[in-house]
């Protein structure tokens, strides 16, 4: 269905100026439009072209299309809303459009929503890294704390893409009091190029610490398991992951049964004493009683002549200001975690990406806090 709509000849202004111009020609153009009783419907008029003296010639600015769209407002704001909830395919199979039209109309939304958003005073900010295909492919992904939205995607996670961040921001890192990462050295080394006073602000996340902990429980575990295995004692089998949850989230026989094996004299039981003594360590909120604490486990794991312990020992004290600030700044990277599945959630809906920036414009799409509908 085809509606054809006819412009008024007179009073045409420059799209540029706004003064009244000329007529220099005219095209017919076409615009998709909302279905009219399960029919697609097309709008389909002749636009003129003025000849403006100070800009030159230009079409006239049509009040139900943006300039350069071949669909209209009303049509782009349902294409939106479907990619809310959809994959690009779903959309362009029930509007019947090609996968390239769809993509276009979220690129204009992007590119819409970055335009009028505008840049604030950040007080605390998250930085991650998210893979986005196999092997080391990684997006670096910053976002607000305050508001929760991905402010900047930028591909490689080296230190030069890490201060792609900062340099944009200029200006309005000056207020940021905490700035939560994982212990990245190019997280950390862009970060204090950048922030003034950077150690009192860089946060570690407590989940990534913790990772490093159990990392080094497994380590002891595997050793130790194969050194009984060749002994005929298979004490440790099947307990890989008993080890590695906290000792609160066990239950059962389970429990009772690895209870048992932690007081037994075994590598892997010191170790995942010490594992379960750090996760206690951070709701403390006296810095002079944290630091006291933390600085005994470091101790502990120093002596404890556990080869993965006191490797770790030696990274927790390189990073040991960033670990305080976490503890009494009350500071994680948790939503950073949260924004992390979220993105798995977009690239499971479309099958993946092969294209980089089609990515890095979906992730703003859902993530960014954009305004992405058009007048």
């Amino acid at each position: 269905m085809t509606v054809q709509v006819s412009l008024a000849k007179k009073g045409l202004k420059c799209p540029k100026c706004n003064k009244s111009c000329s007529k220099h020609d005219s095209r017919i153009r076409q615009w998709r439009h909302l279905d009219t009783c399960q029919f697609s419907t097309f709008i389909e008029a002749e636009i003129p072209r003025v000849n403006c003296p100070k800009d030159g010639i230009h079409q006239i600015n049509i009040p139900w299309a943006e300039t350069n769209s071949r669909f209209t407002l009303l049509f782009e704001r349902l294409v939106i809303d479907l990619l809310q909830d959809c994959s690009l395919s779903v959309v362009a199979k029930h509007t019947n459009l090609t996968w390239d039209q769809v993509d276009g109309i979220q690129n204009r939304a992007v590119l819409r929503g970055l335009k009028r958003k505008k840049k604030k005073q950040l007080t605390g900010i998250g930085i991650d890294e998210v893979a986005y295909k196999k092997g080391h492919n990684y997006f670096t992904i910053v976002h607000d704390k305050d508001s929760g939205d991905v402010i900047h995607v930028v591909d490689g996670r080296k230190t030069v893409d890490i201060d792609t961040f900062y340099e944009a921001w200029s200006g309005y890192t000056d207020g940021i009091t905490s700035v939560s990462m994982d212990l990245w050295k190019a997280f950390i080394k862009s970060t204090k190029k950048h922030i003034s006073n950077a150690e009192e602000k860089i946060c570690f996340d407590r989940f990534h610490v913790a990772g490093f902990f159990s990392k080094a429980v497994d380590l002891v575990r595997k050793k130790e398991h194969n050194t009984l295995l060749k002994m005929g004692d298979s004490t440790l089998s099947k307990s890989k992951y008993d080890w590695l949850k906290n000792a609160s989230k066990l239950d059962g026989r389970s429990r009772k049964h690895f209870m048992k094996l932690t007081k037994l004299n075994l590598k892997t039981a010191r170790a995942w004493a010490i594992k379960e003594t750090a996760g206690k360590l951070w709701s403390y909120t006296n810095k002079t009683w944290a630091v006291k604490m933390w600085t005994k486990l470091i101790g502990w794991m120093w002596r404890s002549k556990l080869k993965p312990m006191i490797a770790l020992s030696k990274s927790i004290r390189k990073h040991f200001y960033g670990i305080i600030n976490s503890i009494i700044l009350g500071v994680s990277n948790g939503r950073a975690e949260s924004i992390n599945s979220k993105i798995q959630k977009i690239k499971k809906m479309a099958c993946g990406f092969r294209n980089v920036e089609r990515f890095k414009n979906s992730i703003l799409f859902h993530l960014g806090g954009l305004e992405l509908y058009p007048n």
